[in-house]
Order: C-alpha cells, then structure tokens, then sequence
C-alpha cells in the first residue's frame, strides 16, 4: 500500500506509518507549498498515482480536499483512488463535528496546526507579504476574533510559537491539542484492511 501525502502532514504521517502494523505501508509526499497554489494539487497528485502503478495494490491520498474545490476529488474519482474526508487538516485533526461546533460558535476563528505554527513566520508573515507591508495584516486578519491551535503534539516551545502568533495578528489566544484526530484513524483502519492475510488484502 502506498499513501501518497500532503507535505503539512509528513511528520504525522511518518510517525504513524513507522508503528507496528504498517510494514506493508509506504509513504511519499508532496510539497508542503502546493498549499500556496492549491489549483495544482490535482495534477501532482495524478503524477504520483500514475508513477506508483503497478507496483502498489492499494493507493491512499493524505489529503482533505485543501482548497481544490473539488478538483481533486474528479480526479481521484477518474484514477479510483481515496482519499481522508473532510475538507482541510483542521476539519480531520479536530474531528468533523467539533470542527463544525467550532466554527458555528465563531466563524471568525483562525486556525495552526503544529506544521503552521513551526513555519508561522515563513508561510504567514512573510508568505503574505505583512514583513515587507505590515499594513496588509488587518486587510487579511481583520475579520478574525480567535486563533485555535489545534496541537498534534505537547510541544512547549510550538505552544510559545502559536501564541506569540495569535499575538502578532491581535488575536485571543485558544489551545485544543487534539493529537492526530481522524488522521489516525483512517490510516490506522486502511493499513488494516490491506494488511497481508486480512480479508480485504
């Protein structure tokens, strides 16, 4: 079995597919910065899945739907290939119906996961231009009330990172560490059901 990931997921996912279980799993990833350019997360995924055939039986995408807007799943429709539900990390890692209560309660939320608050200031601050045009952070960040870090893992100096972030957007501050959500349990159940000598294998 192949799971052919999202870069934002590769320390989760790694972490997973190296337990007991999972020697039949292998795990490639694309680009974290796919995420900047979402249009083309498709197509690089196509490449991947059509690189892996024949050597792999089952094939597994780690994405959500990330910003495709359903692009993503016409293709993996056409190469018959799954996918984790849900439309981004944070819907997985909070779990669909707290992510739902989440943002019923305030839409106005901005959310990191553990990959956004490491790469805070590379993907954010400067990916959105606010180093060089700090005048550009209320025209994105205006909106928002809260920032949610949804944290994979109880990493001090991460949960530093995360506030001092809500802080520079002018954000109240919210920790749910969620470990890895949904996340691990569909790779956990898909490894199963391909695992050598199981009935779906």
């Amino acid at each position: 079995m192949l799971v052919i990931g999202c870069g934002a997921l590769a320390r989760e996912l790694v972490e997973l597919t190296r337990r007991p279980g999972f020697e039949h799993v292998d795990l490639t990833c694309l680009p974290a910065t796919l995420h900047n350019r979402p249009g083309g997360i498709p197509a690089a995924v196509r490449r991947k899945i059509r690189a892996a055939r024949p050597r792999y039986a089952t094939i597994f995408v780690g994405y959500a739907d990330c910003g495709t807007g359903g692009m993503l799943d016409r293709v993996l429709e056409e190469e018959g290939v799954e996918r984790l539900a849900g439309a981004h990390c944070y819907e997985f890692y909070a779990g669909r119906a707290a992510f739902a209560q989440i943002t019923d309660d305030d839409p106005a939320t901005f959310f990191l996961t553990d990959f956004l608050a490491r790469n805070f200031d590379r993907l954010v601050i400067r990916g959105l231009g606010i180093d060089r045009h700090p005048e550009l952070l209320p025209v994105y960040f205006g909106n928002y009330r809260r920032l949610i870090y949804l944290a994979q893992s109880s990493d001090p100096a991460l949960l530093e990172t995360a506030q001092r972030a809500a802080r520079r957007l002018g954000l109240a501050f919210e920790l749910r560490v969620t470990g890895l959500g949904e996340l691990a349990g569909s790779i956990i159940a898909l490894a199963a059901a391909t695992a050598p000598g199981s009935v779906a294998a």
